[in-house]
């Protein structure tokens, strides 16, 4: 009996450090477990972080684009509005000069017309008038002319809303008079084309 108390005793005690080697296998795996978490966790936290730091650059190169482009579309408005303003001082100066030169063209018809008069006051020969009005009004056509002002042909032509005003209709007899200008009362004019004063005519019905 006591030779088997003895053996069972020396079991047990052959046991205890396996046992004893099994828990600190297990507390070692159990370690490296925690340890390969605690990696994992590190690594997405630093992934994380890596990314959050990647969207901040990402935001302030944006910003700074969009200040760039901020800057340039100021500086664009105003060359913009320094050019509208240049162009209209501009169109404003051609206008005035072409009003100075017609201007200044019509004062040598203005001194024939000074002459003539002066002229006709000693003059009795009314033909000798005519010829010299005749002669200024030539040369005030020719200048018109000049400057694109040319006179609308009316009478004997079809009534053209577009040239014409009528302002007094005629009795015909014959059909082939019907809408064709009789008489022009006041003689239209075009300036490169277009219509400067309309002719008030009167036209045939």
């Amino acid at each position: 009996m006591s030779h088997n108390n003895n053996k069972a005793s020396r079991d047990m005690n052959e046991n205890k450090p396996q046992e004893g080697a099994e828990t600190l296998a297990d507390a070692q795996e159990i370690s490296d477990d925690c340890n390969s978490v605690e990696n994992e966790e590190n690594e997405i936290i630093d992934k994380q972080l890596s990314d959050i730091d990647a969207l901040n650059q990402q935001l302030q190169d944006a910003e700074a684009k969009l200040e760039k482009e901020k800057k340039e579309y100021l500086f664009l408005m105003a060359e913009f509005d320094n050019f509208r303003k240049r162009t209209v001082k501009e169109k404003s100066d051609i206008i005035k000069n072409a009003a100075e030169s017609v201007l200044k063209g019509l004062l040598p018809i203005v001194d024939d017309f000074e002459r003539g008069l002066d002229a006709s006051a000693s003059m009795d020969d009314p033909a000798s008038i005519r010829q010299g009005m005749e002669l200024i009004y030539q040369k005030l056509i020719k200048f018109l002319a000049s400057n694109g002002v040319k006179p609308i042909e009316s009478n004997g032509k079809p009534f053209d809303s577009e040239l014409h005003e009528a302002i007094a209709m005629v009795p015909v007899t014959d059909d082939s008079q019907k809408g064709i200008v009789i008489d022009t009362l006041t003689k239209g004019y075009t300036i490169n084309d277009k219509v400067l004063r309309h002719a008030k005519v009167a036209v045939g019905q």
